[in-house]
This record gives structure tokens, C-alpha cells and sequence, in this order.
């Protein structure tokens, strides 16, 4: 099954994450089918970026979204 989650990138105290489409048997970090944004919470405000096209796309093939990835697909459909 397809998974939309968050893949941790950067050096230690310094995380940004990709937002990804990947099969969920894979491990955190592990190869991805398709990025479809990244997140910074490192920075304040808006510290997202999405492409709701993909995400809506992955979605309608039956991917499952982690809660953050969900909250974040939810911010970007009300901001829009």
C-alpha cells in the first residue's frame, strides 16, 4: 500500500523533511515513488510547501496520509 508521509533530511538539530508518496513496507529514510513537497519546522509560519495536484492524485489511487501530512494537505486546501 501506498503511503503519504514525511522522509527526515538534514544534520542533527537541523531537520527538514520531504513530503513523499511511498510504499509503506519501506523504511523511513528508503527510497520514494515521487516527492510531493517538503516541510521546515524550523522555520516560523507558513513552513510547507505542497503540490495538492499530486497529493489529490496519490490520494485517489488509495494512499493513506500520516497525520502530519494530513494536517498539512488540510492547511493547504483552506489556505487555497
Amino acid at each position: 500500500m501506498v503511503s503519504l508521509r514525511l522522509t527526515r533530511k538534514g544534520s542533527t538539530d537541523r531537520p527538514y523533511y520531504k513530503i513523499v508518496a511511498v510504499d509503506s513496507r519501506k523504511r523511513r529514510d528508503g527510497r520514494y515513488i515521487e516527492q510531493i513537497g517538503t516541510y521546515d519546522p524550523m522555520i516560523e509560519g507558513e513552513n510547507y510547501q505542497l503540490d495538492l495536484e499530486k497529493a489529490d492524485k496519490w490520494l485517489g489511487f488509495g494512499a493513506k496520509a500520516s497525520t502530519t501530512v494530513a494536517s498539512i494537505i488540510k492547511k493547504v486546501r483552506n489556505a487555497g
